[in-house]
């Protein structure tokens, strides 16, 4: 029997209402979770009051919908599957000859349409919050600014403290295993209270094990004659992991954005692992939230309720969910560490899960 559209759009509106009523409570949980954490945090900053930590949990919040979306959609399901079978809706529709892919049809074509709408549409809202809640994390809480910048005019560097700082400005920067091999170098030295020492202007410069390693070297200090080196070595407490942790974090770029971000840092010579891996499990995003359904129908798709197990089901499904989530976690880390290719390490917890909702569903359906 050919499911009609009346009937598809019932299971559609109670499959969304469950969905929204799960995903409010987890978000929040989370919100109070994350207000508590940063209280504690804050802890003796008078300066600091509940409004604006309320504010920054706020700010994180959109962010954190992006993981717990699948435990959203596998309960939501979960809830709606058993609702229409308690009150006996789902006996009279299998009654009717309609099968249980026909009935989870309307439910995975919402869940794909929420997950094509979270990564165009409110993705890029999610990261430009996250940004800025990572930088009042930074100014806030942990007192120190971006001292990073990678750009189309050049690479800026900062590091030091009160009494002492160092401004690093390359024009043209190339990663090399673990060194950096820096172009058309600028180093200010500041003093205490920004007070300016010297400049130090290299053709090239060369960051490895500590130091700067500057070559054609020129020495201006202020009142006096400029001064020429064939080298100079310049301590340094940077290092290539740090540079590189300190760019921008994937997180609070935007779907949009990444494609080109990702171009524009390999062609600068650095390696965009986190960021690629972080654009391919977005786009794998969507496959993943409806395999969750076929996983979460599994475990709650019974015609009969009366027949027990109800517990062991229950427990199932969310034992079913932490191990894809467990899984899904490995294989990322798999693929940051470039040992699984990153399309297999990102779409895999997808291709997994929608394998083992099939196979449940067969086994329920056919026998």
């Amino acid at each position: 029997m050919r499911l009609s559209l009346t009937l598809s759009l019932y299971i559609a509106r109670q499959f969304a209402l469950a969905f929204a009523t799960v995903l409010a409570v987890i978000l929040g949980v989370i919100l109070l979770f994350d207000v508590i954490e940063l209280i504690r945090r804050a802890a003796g900053r008078t300066e600091l009051d509940f409004w604006l930590l309320l504010g920054m949990a706020l700010l994180k919040l959109p962010q954190m919908m992006h993981t717990i979306l699948p435990f959203a959609v596998m309960i939501g399901a979960m809830v709606c599957f058993w609702r229409l079978t308690r009150t006996h809706e789902l006996v009279v529709v299998r009654s009717a000859g309609i099968s249980a892919w026909q009935f989870l049809a309307p439910v995975i074509a919402v869940v794909a349409a929420i997950g094509v709408f979270e990564i165009t549409a409110f993705n890029p809202l999610a990261a430009s919050m996250y940004a800025r809640y990572d930088k009042l994390q930074n100014e806030v809480l942990a007192g120190k600014a971006n001292n990073f910048d990678l750009s189309e005019v050049g690479l800026w560097l900062r590091e030091g403290d009160e009494t002492e700082q160092k401004v690093v400005h390359a024009e043209d920067v190339r990663q090399e295993g673990l060194a950096l091999d820096l172009r058309e170098v600028h180093i200010f030295l500041y003093g205490g209270g920004d007070r300016f020492l010297r400049r130090l202007y290299a053709r090239t410069g060369h960051m490895e094990g500590g130091y700067f390693d500057l070559s054609d070297v020129w020495t201006i200090d202020p009142g006096k004659p400029a001064l020429h080196a064939p080298s100079l070595r310049l301590p340094t407490e940077l290092t290539l992991e740090r540079v590189q942790d300190n760019f921008s974090s994937p997180e609070s770029m935007s779907f949009w954005q990444l494609p080109a971000f990702i171009n524009f840092f390999e062609k600068a010579g650095f390696a965009a692992t986190k960021h690629r891996m972080y654009l391919q499990s977005l786009l794998a995003s969507p496959a993943l939230y409806c395999a969750m359904v076929l996983v979460a129908a599994m475990f709650s798709l019974r015609p009969n309720m009366r027949s027990g197990g109800l517990l062991a089901r229950v427990g199932g499904g969310v034992a079913a969910g932490f191990t894809i989530y467990f899984f899904s976690k490995v294989v990322y880390a798999f693929g940051l560490s470039s040992t699984l290719p990153q399309s297999l390490a990102a779409w895999s917890p997808a291709l997994v899960a929608a394998l083992i909702g099939v196979t449940g569903l067969l086994h329920l359906e056919d026998g």
